[in-house]
C-alpha cells in the first residue's frame, strides 16, 4: 500500500512508453487493482462475488429474484452461475441474506445491510487510495482509450 508521501516514478520516458504493450500494462493494472480490492473484502469477511450480491440487494427491501441477480452478475470477471449460487448459500448460512423456500427470491438481512454499509465505507476509502494522484479527467480519458481499443479489436466489455 502506498500513500501521498511515497514517491512515484514512471517506468519509462514518454518516448519509450509509446512502444510499450498495452496488453501488458492493462492486464497488470487490472490484476493489481482486483487483488487490492479482494484483499480489503477478505478482511471484511467477504469474497468479491458476495460483495456484488449484497450490493444487488441493498436497495430492494422486498428482495430480488435469485435468477435476476445471477443473470446480472454472471459476467463480472468471469464468475459463473455455480459460483454465485455457492456465494448466495454462504451468505445465507452467515445470516446475511434469506432465501424463500424455493430459493427463487433472496433478501438482505439487517446484519447483511450492516456489513454491506460498513464495507461500502471501506470501499470508498479504497477507491480514493487507488485514484490518488490521478485527476478525474485522466481517469475518464484512460477508460475511453481502453474502451476504444477493445472496440478496435472486436472485443466486448461489460458495462452497467
Amino acid at each position: 500500500m502506498t500513500n501521498s508521501t511515497d514517491t512515484f516514478t514512471y517506468s519509462h520516458s514518454d518516448e519509450e512508453l509509446i512502444n510499450q504493450p498495452i496488453g501488458y500494462w492493462a492486464s497488470t493494472a487490472g490484476a493489481a487493482v482486483v487483488h487490492h480490492i479482494r484483499t480489503m473484502l477478505a478482511e471484511a469477511g467477504l469474497t468479491q462475488p458476495q460483495w456484488w450480491i449484497l450490493n444487488q440487494l441493498v436497495d430492494t427491501p422486498e428482495g430480488r429474484e435469485t435468477a435476476d441477480v445471477v443473470a446480472i452478475l454472471r459476467g463480472y470477471l468471469g464468475v459463473g452461475d455455480g459460483n454465485l449460487h455457492h456465494d448466495i448459500r454462504a451468505l445465507r448460512e452467515r445470516g446475511l441474506l434469506t432465501e424463500d423456500e424455493a430459493g427463487a427470491r433472496i433478501t438482505i438481512t439487517g446484519a447483511g445491510r450492516t456489513l454491506r454499509d460498513d464495507t461500502a465505507v471501506r470501499q470508498g476509502n479504497l477507491r480514493a487510495e487507488i485514484h490518488e494522484g490521478i485527476p478525474d479527467e485522466d481517469y475518464i480519458r484512460t477508460l475511453k482509450v481502453l474502451q476504444r481499443m477493445i472496440h478496435n479489436v472486436g472485443g466486448e466489455a461489460w458495462h452497467h
